[in-house]
């Protein structure tokens, strides 16, 4: 009985929004009562200043500090999932002034790549998570580069990693930040798909990139490599579906 209320209060709408809006306010202050180290930051500045567009590329363990690596006053637009954590997502980090797309790289897509390619033809920044909604961990899937062939645009990868922390023990190996630490934000150089690219060597150089960026952000603030996931693994849990009413 007792779980079925918490469950059904969980799902309220209002509760919603308020857990929205207090996640917000926690991405706050963990970066301001925080000491960072950003390392390349002068990679996408070059970008930012001189207009010119590209896709924001981190693993989904990565998100929660995303909002705040991100000069606001450039427009960026974040393929997010359709389902009902994909929503709690996309509110969180529209209190940052950040736009979304409804999809996946792979699932539900066509709308959302015709979001992105908008986007980017009207020299605006997408960002993509290659290994979410679902995954396997930090694994990419081929939608990042494709998209990155189409638009002719390059691919820049970022990583955070911060101490102390709570990592969860959730398929993407989710990475808490706590408050009055140390985080260090890794910027990769970017990374160019031509229109003739053998598709599967780049996701695989996009991959290799983005392991190694992550590993150097964690290894900046003391912690051991989070592993891949095998290739070969299964999807994480499936995604809570939308009931219609």
């Amino acid at each position: 009985m007792l779980k079925r209320l918490l469950k059904r209060i969980l799902k309220s709408d209002v509760v919603r929004a308020a857990a929205c809006w207090l996640g917000a306010q926690y991405i706050r202050l963990v970066w301001a009562t925080g000491r960072w180290h950003v390392e390349g930051g002068d990679i996408p500045r070059a970008y930012w200043n001189s207009g010119q567009p590209f896709i924001l590329a981190f693993w989904h363990g990565h998100l929660l500090m995303m909002p705040k690596i991100w000069d606001p006053s450039k427009p960026l637009h974040m393929l997010i999932s359709q389902h009902r954590d994909g929503q709690l997502i996309s509110r969180v980090i529209g209190y940052f002034g950040l736009g979304t797309a409804a999809g996946s790289s792979t699932r539900g897509g066509s709308a959302a790549l015709r979001q992105m390619l908008k986007a980017l033809k009207a020299g605006e920044c997408v960002g993509i998570t290659p290994d979410g909604p679902r995954g396997p961990r930090m694994r990419a899937t081929p939608g990042i580069v494709t998209i990155a062939r189409v638009a002719g645009v390059p691919i820049i990868p970022c990583a955070i990693s911060s101490t102390p922390r709570k990592q969860l023990n959730s398929w993407d190996r989710f990475q808490v930040a706590l408050p009055f630490g140390r985080g260090a934000v890794a910027w990769g150089q970017p990374i160019v798909v031509e229109k003739d690219a053998d598709l599967e060597a780049a996701r695989l150089e996009v991959e290799a990139a983005m392991i190694a960026l992550a590993h150097a952000a964690e290894a900046a603030v003391g912690h051991p490599p989070t592993a891949p996931a095998a290739s070969n693994s299964p999807p994480g849990p499936p995604p809570e579906k939308k009931k219609t009413p």
